[in-house]
């Protein structure tokens, strides 16, 4: 007779869940480590079988948070390195002092590297910085700009008033006292009868930027009138009559000036995306116009530079230049002390005064004087308004921050 083992009565113990809370973020829906106790009563046999991968859930946490952080910083690392090479070019401007220096002395080393910046490409040059201010700029801020006719008028005196009288001391001393020919006094006076330069726009927008649709107008304005007012100067001045080609300078005031600022506010206004994505390579490149402009005037004159008067005239540009800077600055904290923003608008008609339009005085000076020496003092004064003004540019925005 067969025997038959008494039959085998199982029972199930649930073990409740565990507290996985702190895990969710990590696991979502977590399955519960379900225990199984099997119990035998006859055979005396326990048996415990927990499922599978919910064996350690704290280790595999830590391998999800360990992945998922590596992740995380690989994806962050090019991210960084973006905002770091934008900020780098953003911050570019801030070494324009530092190459404008770096240009002067390369055109004195070794003029050729600057000699096929002709003239032809000032106003193309010219005219990109200006749509650099015009990018960052909107027509809001125009409109601002005009309401402050008083601020105007004063660039507009700095400009044609105070800087004129002092070109004309200028001009006598490097005859009377210094000896100079009589056709190194007259480009000193030159240069002190045209008008504003396009740089002190960019100066001025480095320095304070919500003051640079002020000072464009002041700029602006006076090339327009400069059509009659640098030809009156130069006769009550030098003594000479200079013919002005009206056509051709109305047109550089569009070139230079009027279409840039007016194609980069419009690319502000209905293109934002585009202007997001150019902005951050427009310093870089401002900088790299400027140098030569300031560099291809001196490489092209180097000659006439190193002749033997030729750091009697560059001490003499240097304090006209420092006169008008100096000049314009006090000058207009005495007559706007009471302004609440009297120190921008002191270093705006600083730059407006201290910084001409000298490549005009050179191009006229080339094209209505005979003697080439006139020529000289605006080669001269293109170089070193620049320094002194981008100078000033890193001085100032130092004592800002």
């Amino acid at each position: 007779m067969a025997l038959r083992a008494p039959p085998t009565t199982r029972h199930h113990f649930q073990i409740p869940r565990p507290n996985l809370s702190r895990f969710h973020h990590r696991l979502p829906n977590p399955p519960p480590p379900n225990l199984t106790y099997s119990a035998v009563p006859h055979s005396h046999f326990l048996r415990l079988s927990l499922r599978s991968y919910s064996i350690s859930p704290i280790c595999r946490c830590a391998s999800v948070t360990s992945s998922d952080s590596f992740d995380s910083d690989s994806d962050q690392i090019p991210q960084q390195n973006k905002v770091a090479f934008l900020e780098l070019l953003k911050k570019s401007s801030s070494f324009l002092p530092q190459v404008t220096i770096a240009s002067t002395l390369l055109a004195l080393v070794f003029p050729p590297s600057f000699t096929w910046f002709t003239n032809r490409y000032y106003a193309p040059a010219l005219g990109f910085l200006m749509f650099a201010v015009g990018v960052n700029s909107s027509e809001k801020d125009f409109l601002e700009a005009f309401k402050r006719p008083e601020a105007i008028f004063a660039g507009y005196v700095g400009q044609f008033v105070v800087k004129p009288l002092l070109g004309y001391i200028f001009g006598i001393i490097s005859v009377a006292m210094f000896g100079l020919p009589t056709s190194v006094g007259a480009g000193i006076m030159l240069v002190s009868c045209v008008s504003g330069a396009q740089l002190s726009n960019y100066a001025t927008f480095l320095t304070d930027p919500q003051m640079a649709p002020l000072s464009i107008v002041m700029t602006s304005l006076s090339t327009a009138t400069a059509v009659f007012v640098t030809p009156f100067l130069s006769l009550l001045l030098i003594g000479k009559r200079l013919p002005v080609d009206v056509k051709g300078m109305v047109s550089s005031i569009l070139q230079i000036v009027v279409t840039p600022i007016v194609a980069g506010l419009l690319l502000n206004r209905f293109l934002p995306q585009v202007c997001n994505a150019i902005r951050p390579f427009l310093p870089p490149l401002s900088v790299l116009v400027t140098a030569c402009c300031v560099g291809a005037p001196l490489a092209i004159n180097i000659e006439s530079v190193l002749s033997p008067f030729g750091l009697t005239m560059l001490l003499l540009v240097i304090a006209f230049h420092f006169t008008a800077f100096i000049a314009g600055y006090f000058l207009t904290g005495m007559a706007f002390h009471g302004a609440p923003d009297v120190k921008p608008l002191q270093r705006t008609l600083s730059y407006e005064t201290g910084m001409q339009s000298s490549l005009l005085a050179l191009a006229l000076a080339n094209r209505f004087f005979k003697d080439p020496l006139v020529g000289v003092p605006p080669a001269i004064s293109t170089v070193m308004m620049s320094l002194m003004g981008f100078s000033l540019v890193m001085v100032w925005t130092k004592r800002k921050e």
